[in-house]
């Protein structure tokens, strides 16, 4: 990550975000003891390289990746829908952890593991050309201009998605913030690794095939708040 990302004084990217909410329910406080530590991706706050085959007990013909997952509908509706695919979830927020475990628990899934921190800091622990594909989906917005540096689309995160992504890797990042869509729109283009791959309308105002709706995504909705959905590809490397 360059220099322009906020870091803490151990050189950690700063977090903004909430960890926690509510209260856990006791089922879902045992989940995080029990559960958690199993599917854990990497321990927090090392910089070793992770070994992907040996955290699945796998070697998959795909890997997609979800930075964020929020209370984690998404991460386990496509996970279930394609078994054969490994998935890795990321998300600080303790509530959404727990949400995900309760939904892999109740679908016996086996093909999610979990980072329960900021996914800046497992991107540089992963290898090269792993991912074949990378969900960002409604984001913090930031939308104070002050605070634009927060968000997660920068040059320097785009520079390490396109290390860990293969040659033609999808990256899709939904949001229903105006600003922060044509933000995103704006870096990519800027990026020489990425390419938006829209050709009509339709490619932007529909979400992908296959499309597992968010709370977040379904709430907004019903207030009016239209979503985009931006469909980038990872260009072949020389």
């Amino acid at each position: 990550m360059s220099d322009d990302t906020p870091r803490s004084p151990d050189g950690q990217p700063l977090w903004y975000g909430r960890r926690r909410t509510h209260k856990l329910r006791p089922h879902r406080a045992k989940l995080i003891d029990t559960l958690l530590p199993a599917l854990r991706l990497a321990a927090r706050g090392q910089s070793t390289p992770v070994d992907l085959a040996e955290k699945f007990g796998r070697t998959a013909a795909e890997i997609h990746l979800e930075i964020g997952f929020g209370a984690g509908e998404h991460l386990s509706g496509v996970a279930a829908a394609a078994p054969d695919v490994d998935f890795i979830g990321c998300e600080p927020f303790i509530n959404g952890v727990a949400s995900l475990l309760a939904d892999i628990e109740r679908d016996g899934s086996t093909n999610i593991r979990l980072f329960d921190e900021d996914a800046r800091q497992l991107l540089p622990r992963l290898p090269d050309a792993a991912i074949s594909k990378i969900y960002l989906l409604f984001p913090d917005p930031w939308p104070k201009a002050r605070h634009n540096r927060r968000r997660f689309v920068q040059q320097d995160a785009l520079s390490e998605l396109a290390r860990i992504a293969r040659d033609g890797a999808t990256f899709i990042f939904a949001s229903d913030h105006k600003d922060y869509v044509a933000w995103t729109l704006a870096e990519v283009q800027r990026h020489p690794d990425w390419v938006w791959t829209a050709e009509r309308p339709d490619d932007w105002r529909l979400p992908p095939s296959g499309w597992v709706e968010t709370r977040y995504e379904a709430k907004g909705r019903k207030k009016g708040d239209l979503p985009s959905y931006l469909v980038m590809r990872r260009v072949p490397r020389r």
